[in-house]
């Protein structure tokens, strides 16, 4: 799958990420879940976003989670994965592992304890930083 770029156009699909009722990732479901959104015509998937929960998953979860998302799109279409993490460590951990695994790039949400514009500029040169130049990155404003 070719990387996000500034020619991305159509509907990116923010996911939910599906639990079974004890709270475990329902994989079966997220595989019908992202049927539904590449039948209804979805030109781009983007998991582990605040509506998807990822602050619920650890990061094993979260890779197991997209790498199940990436198998069922098969290079259909392009997958954005929410990398936010408490620190910028796991950040550039989770964001290695999904572009290795064929994320077309990530999103990065801020903490919700920034407050002021210079510190969400801050929080941003930092995720990119982190990142590097070769990971192509959006931003989550919730």
């Amino acid at each position: 799958m070719a990387l996000l770029d500034e020619t991305a156009k159509g509907v990116y699909v923010i996911a939910v990420t599906p639990f079974t009722e004890t709270g475990a990732l329902d994989l079966d479901s997220t595989d019908r879940m992202v049927d539904f959104y590449l039948e209804k015509g979805a030109t781009g998937l983007t998991v582990l976003g605040m509506m998807g929960e990822a602050p619920k998953l650890t990061a094993d979860e979260s890779r197991i989670f997209v790498r199940r998302v990436l198998k069922r799109v098969d290079g259909r279409v392009p997958v954005v994965a929410g990398v936010s993490a408490s620190g910028f460590a796991a950040m550039r951990e989770l964001s290695d592992s999904v572009m290795g695994d064929g994320a077309a790039g990530v999103m990065v949400a801020p903490p919700s304890t920034l407050r002021t514009d210079d510190q969400i500029l801050s929080y941003y040169a930092m995720a990119a930083e982190t990142l590097g130049p070769k990971t192509p990155f959006v931003l989550q404003d919730f």
